[in-house]
């Protein structure tokens, strides 16, 4: 898709209903659903937020952003997410938490950012984090200044994750699960997984659906 398309679809975007959790379960390790609502505010959860950004590549085509986390001592060493992290305490909201995460992650300017939409929010049982995601858009094409967070920029073409073929079946082991097969995208030849897929799946439905 390309960009001028995307810009036209903005007002549909930020008018359409969600999917909820019925579209982010459809890329939802089985893990995940066993979690209700009740069982997710007794455990607590720590506060997140993430940022899908949209914006055009120097061919005017739609990409988004996401990032692969640099090997560390912890539960999301290595993978595939969006940019975001934990609310801190002067953050006014979690559409702040978002943004100054993604500055800090990727060096993008919130100036240069408008929220659209915020989606579902998706609940990470291994690290006990609850996640807001926000779609958001920018204008221009980004530099990116990646901190030390992040091992690699991934740029996706919008028109990857809403190409069905890129939604396969792939097995995993994890430091939680063991040879179990796992509804994920592909994308970029990068398998994503787990809650940045469930997210990804609302946002696909978002545009399926328009």
């Amino acid at each position: 898709m390309n960009f001028n398309q995307f810009q036209q679809n903005i007002p549909t975007i930020k008018n359409a209903r969600l999917g909820g959790l019925e579209a982010q379960f459809r890329l939802a390790p089985e893990i995940r659903k066993r979690y209700s609502d009740d069982m997710i505010k007794a455990n607590n959860p720590k506060i997140s937020a993430v940022l899908a950004l949209f914006y055009p590549d120097v061919n005017n085509e739609t990409r988004f952003l996401l990032t692969l986390r640099a090997s560390y001592n912890g539960t999301h060493s290595a993978q595939i997410s969006f940019p975001g992290g934990k609310k801190e305490k002067n953050d006014l909201n979690l559409e702040q938490t978002a943004l100054r995460e993604t500055f800090e992650e990727a060096g993008i300017n919130p100036k240069n950012v408008e929220i659209l939409k915020q989606m579902t929010d998706a609940y990470i049982p291994p690290s006990n984090f609850l996640v807001t995601p926000y779609i958001a858009v920018s204008n221009s094409t980004p530099i990116f200044k990646p901190n030390d967070e992040v091992e690699t920029i991934i740029e996706v073409k919008l028109a990857d994750l809403l190409d069905d073929q890129n939604v396969v079946i792939h097995n995993m082991t994890t430091s939680y699960m063991k040879d179990i097969d796992v509804p994920c995208f592909k994308l970029n030849n990068y398998i994503v997984w787990g809650a940045t897929a469930m997210v990804l799946s609302e946002i696909k439905q978002l545009f399926d659906s328009k």
